[in-house]
């Protein structure tokens, strides 16, 4: 790694050589005190390079870092930080080592398609990227020794543009892969490595990059190389392809071509973690590779079943990857033999009994090779085992059953800097190694009103100065019409009740509910005392044009002079944009079509940092929600369409509670009633929905008992 900090950074002077290493692992991404480290350096330059250290490092001047290099005060913090990375980085952590047996020889392999780590590496598209970065992120933490895999996507990312209609158009950005924190991974010939996926007609083959993610490793895969064909190419060009027989290849090289990356680095593992449905072909080639080694299948399939763990967040059978028999005979013709079983043996591993004749179902491979299996959520749990009960019900009584482990946030990465440190100092100073403990939550209530609701204000501010700059940048650079920007946000008010809404515009998430009664929601945002505005952000999926039309409604709504710019749609939502949201909004708004929500993490992120939830009864809500820690709805049974019950509903709660709470004010001008909705928010939704209680669950749930399970003589 030196010689590769030396020929990246070759200007950094060797006095803050370190500032090399933490770059490039994204241990500062949810360290405040590391990007201050960057930040100290030029303020400028940092704002400019959207916090990315590697592209900052890069850009500056010589004479910038020589000077830097010999300021007292800078190394005498750099000093104290970098000891810090150091000892972190090599430490092994010790809360596994101390709950699991054998955890020096334990290791899990956690394959996903997408993950969400920092906005300047984005192979994400929503919540199920986001959960995977958490769920690395807390291993790290915790010391649970997981190896990550997943694809690098270098025209994944889709920049989201509004057009003067409302309608949403998409460009690919090009992941500019020498400016932030990820390298090539190179073999023995000092090239990049690269592996040949098994068993592939043409071949295919991966080059390998790696992101250290703290203490976890996260090896990501490329079909762009010159080794492949031009339509091979493509496979990880962009996240969840279209084409389904491309998508079909793109699970073949994440599930299969995965596993082959650990064995080529000779990376054991003991536990395989299927993160969603996409790469179950890894437990297939697990097995394959068992019988390899002289098992028959069926020694194989019990094997590496016992230490599978499958995590499921899709609630709708339409969300399940579901491929044409004829083409898992194109592709697999020439990997059953290998298993020793039958054509219809095979294809019987995919079949879901409720759709025999449907093809081959990803979610009901996991759920037949992997013996731990778990929804996001209790409510989810209920909806996975309704929809799966006929594959549970052929299976022994002992395995017929969907656990559940509700989904967690990373706090430190989710944690507003300034609220940080107002924790740090009623909380006492090391809360955060203990944050999933709710008695230490109880100190909140210490916090003074007035503290707590400056820094929101301030944080409020913050959202609002950044969408306006936003929008000041697009009139400069683009020439954007007039009526673009005011439904872009810049009429918004900090002085004003604001309500956020931030997500994927798919249309079971009614992002347009509170537009369902145009003139009772006027009258609720230009009441002339007791004003509301709103903010919505999020991208449709390039192929959902109902999603887009959903979005297209909001846009509108947001450009109409009624509404009096009350109304605002941020363009091209991201983590950065999200950041920003979950801390400075007032009210972070939910609403999707119950059971539709798995499980959801935006409202966790919002409550954590003092917004409180205003939801309908679902996903990790119903576990949530207490009555005083934000505000529910939709709880009451409706027959066909629930849109007019639930909008008014909605209206109800914002006109009869919520607004009247946020323009109490005392004298001091601190709205205490909803102050103290919001210190119930942090305390009770901080400890319970952490991801450091989820991965302690997963762990406790899974892993031990998988390892338990698994000999050494039989680890991969």
């Amino acid at each position: 790694m030196e010689r590769t900090i030396n020929k990246i950074f070759p200007h950094l002077p060797e006095r803050i050589k370190g500032l090399g290493y933490i770059a490039y692992n994204l241990w500062w991404s949810w360290h405040p005190e590391a990007r201050m480290l960057f930040k100290m350096i030029d303020r400028q330059a940092w704002k400019e390079s959207i916090h990315n250290p590697v592209k900052m490092l890069k850009e500056l001047p010589e004479k910038v870092l020589q000077r830097i290099s010999s300021d007292k005060d800078y190394l005498k913090y750099y000093d104290a930080i970098y000891a810090r990375f150091r000892y972190y980085t090599g430490a092994k952590g010790e809360w596994f080592r101390q709950h699991v047996d054998d955890a020096e020889s334990a290791a899990i392999a956690y394959f996903s398609a997408e993950y969400g780590l920092h906005h300047s590496l984005p192979f994400y598209a929503g919540g199920l990227g986001f959960l995977a970065g958490d769920h690395i992120k807390e291993c790290s933490d915790l010391g649970v020794p997981v190896v990550a895999i997943g694809f690098m996507y270098p025209e994944g990312y889709v920049r989201q543009k509004i057009r003067e209609d409302g309608w949403q158009e998409g460009t690919d950005e090009k992941i500019d892969r020498e400016a932030a924190a990820i390298r090539r991974l190179l073999g023995e010939n000092g090239e990049q490595l690269q592996v040949e996926v098994p068993f592939t007609d043409p071949p295919i083959h991966v080059a390998v990059w790696e992101v250290a993610v703290g203490r976890v490793k996260l090896y990501l895969m490329d079909t762009d190389i010159e080794a492949n064909d031009p339509e091979t190419r493509e496979i990880s060009a962009r996240l969840y392809i279209g084409d389904i027989e491309q998508r079909l290849k793109q699970e073949v090289v994440l599930g299969i071509g995965g596993y082959r990356v650990l064995k080529t680095l000779g990376i054991e593992h003991s536990v395989i973690h299927l993160n969603e449905g996409h790469p179950a072909f890894a437990i297939l080639e697990s097995i394959r590779d068992k019988i390899e080694n002289g098992m028959s299948f069926d020694e194989a399939l019990a094997s590496s079943r016992n230490r599978a763990v499958f995590t499921t967040h899709t609630p709708v059978p339409a969300g399940h990857d579901v491929f044409p028999f004829p083409l898992i005979e194109k592709y697999f013709n020439s990997y059953w033999p290998r298993l020793g079983i039958t054509k219809e043996a095979f294809f019987e591993l995919g079949i879901n009994p409720e759709a025999p004749g449907a093809g081959f179902n990803m979610t009901a491979l996991a759920l037949k090779t992997c013996r731990h299996r778990n929804a996001v959520s209790k409510k989810h749990q209920e909806v996975t085992e309704k929809m799966w009960q006929g594959l549970l019900k052929s299976e022994a009584p002992t395995d017929g059953r969907i656990d559940h482990v509700t989904n967690g946030i990373h706090v430190p990465t989710w944690l507003e800097p300034k609220i940080m440190l107002l924790f740090n100092r009623y909380l006492g100073p090391d809360w955060i190694e203990h944050h999933d403990d709710p008695s230490i939550w109880e100190l909140v209530d210490e916090i003074p009103d007035k503290e707590l609701w400056d820094i929101h204000f301030g944080l409020k501010n913050k959202l609002i100065n950044f969408i306006r700059e936003r929008v000041r940048k697009r009139w400069v650079e683009d020439r954007i019409d007039p009526s673009i920007a005011m439904a872009e946000g810049v009429m918004l008010d900090p002085t004003v009740l604001t309500i956020g809404f931030a997500r994927r515009f798919a249309t079971y998430k009614r992002a347009n509910l509170i537009l369902h009664d145009r003139e009772r929601l006027k009258k609720i945002v230009n009441n002339r005392w007791r004003p509301v505005q709103i903010i919505f952000a999020g991208k449709a999926h390039p192929a959902d044009s109902p999603g887009k039309e959903v979005l297209q409604q909001v846009f509108l709504a947001a450009k109409d002079p009624e509404f009096a710019g009350r109304i605002a749609f941020v363009e091209d939502y991201g983590e950065q944009l999200a950041q920003y949201m979950v801390h400075g909004v007032d009210v972070w708004l939910n609403n999707p079509v119950p059971p539709l929500e798995a499980s959801g993490t935006s409202g966790m992120k919002a409550s954590l940092n003092g917004v409180p939830h205003l939801s309908i009864l679902d996903g990790w809500w119903i576990e949530g929600f207490n009555g005083e820690n934000g505000w529910a709805f939709g709880e009451e049974p409706v027959d066909g369409d629930r849109n007019e019950a639930d909008a008014h509903a909605l209206y109800d709660i914002l006109e009869n509670k919520i607004v009247p709470l946020f323009y109490k004010v005392s004298s001091e001008g601190v709205p205490e009633g909803l102050v103290k909705v919001m210190k119930a928010a942090i305390k009770s939704n901080g400890p319970r929905f952490s991801a450091r209680r989820m991965v302690k669950e997963y762990t406790q749930k899974f892993y031990k008992h998988a390892l338990k399970d698994f000999p050494e003589s039989q680890r991969a």
